[in-house]
Parts: structure tokens; sequence; C-alpha cells
């Protein structure tokens, strides 16, 4: 007889912390162009040796990922490289807000500060409220589900060779039904 053993998760949020948390300011907002709310998330990336960690920025318009990291550890330093990768590639950024959960790395003062550097407005959710990011959890379930990150990979090398090839699919192949049947990078590219 062969029973199912449980899979573990990794906790990625820590909302229990002494940073500032911000308003969400994109509740009832109606999106209309690229840049002009990007949403944030960290998942988890199962290895044999463990978890490692993905931070994803992910334009809420164009559904696209403009910057990602994958470390492991959930330290602040994997979020902010995503954020630096994702303002390098951006052109126009003027009216632009990030929105996040309440994690204790999107509330730190260095990745706030980066954000308040480059004027860009800072939402978060409310309290225990994942409804409020579900574009970014959204994201999360694409990635694992149909480009198969949720399997176990053998060590933090292969997650990032699978985790880079499954983005490349996912902003440039992948058709959505909510872009009518266009991808991330095309929506993207012709409207930024």
């Amino acid at each position: 007889m062969l029973t199912l053993r449980k899979r573990y998760s990794a906790r990625t949020t820590n909302s229990y912390h002494r940073f500032y948390k911000y308003k969400n300011i994109i509740k009832d907002m109606e999106v209309t162009a690229p840049n002009q709310v990007w949403v944030s998330d960290i998942t988890y990336i199962r290895t044999v040796k463990g978890f490692c960690y993905l931070a994803l920025i992910t334009d809420m318009y164009s559904r696209k990922i403009v910057g990602y990291d994958l470390s492991n550890s959930l330290e602040l330093n994997g979020c902010v490289r995503a954020l630096k990768k994702a303002l390098y590639q951006a052109k126009d950024i003027k009216q632009l807000i990030h929105h996040s959960d309440r994690g204790i790395q999107y509330c730190s003062n260095v990745y706030t500060q980066i954000l308040k550097r480059n004027r860009i407005d800072i939402s978060m959710t409310e309290e225990k409220h994942c409804y409020e990011n579900a574009l970014a959890e959204r994201v999360n379930g694409i990635l694992k589900d149909e480009f198969y990150l949720d399997q176990t990979f053998t060590d933090v090398a292969h997650a990032k060779r699978a985790t880079k090839n499954a983005i490349k699919l996912y902003n440039e192949i992948r058709l959505h039904l909510s872009l009518n049947f266009k991808t991330p990078n095309m929506v993207y590219l012709k409207t930024a």
C-alpha cells in the first residue's frame, strides 16, 4: 500500500516586523498601461537540499515578468536584485506604483528607499489579504503548474536554469485569455 506523503511548503511572508506598512492604493484602480503598477511576490522552489526563493516583479497591465531573482535565502538581497533588474529594463516609470504584500523584505528601509529614490509610489496589501495581490499569486501558480517549477530540482543551479527558461516562455510564448490571446511581451512592448 502506498500513502501520499504531505509536501511541505515554505512560508515566504513575515509581516510581523517593526517597519512601516503602507496602504493599498491600487484597490479600486483601473490599470490602463504598462509600467503603471508592478506587483511583487516571493515563492519557493524546491531543491534536493531544501528551498530556494524566487522573487518576482510583474507588470500588472501586460502580465509580463519584468524582474526576477532566485536565491537560496529569504533575505532582502533577492528582492533588491529583482527590483534593480526591473528598473534597469524599464523605459517610462513616471507614474509607477509598486504593490506587494507586507513582508519584511518589501517594508525594509533598503527596499523602500530604492522605490522612493526612483519616485515610485508604494502600495501594500491589507493585513492577511492575499486576494489583494492576486495577480502576483496567479503568476506564481502559472510558473509552477504550467512550467513545472513545482518539481524538486537537483540543486540551485538547476533551479535557476529552469526558472530562466520558464520565465522566457511565459513572457514570450504563453498566450493569455485576459490579453486577447497575446503574450505578455507583445502587450508590454506594443503599449510601453
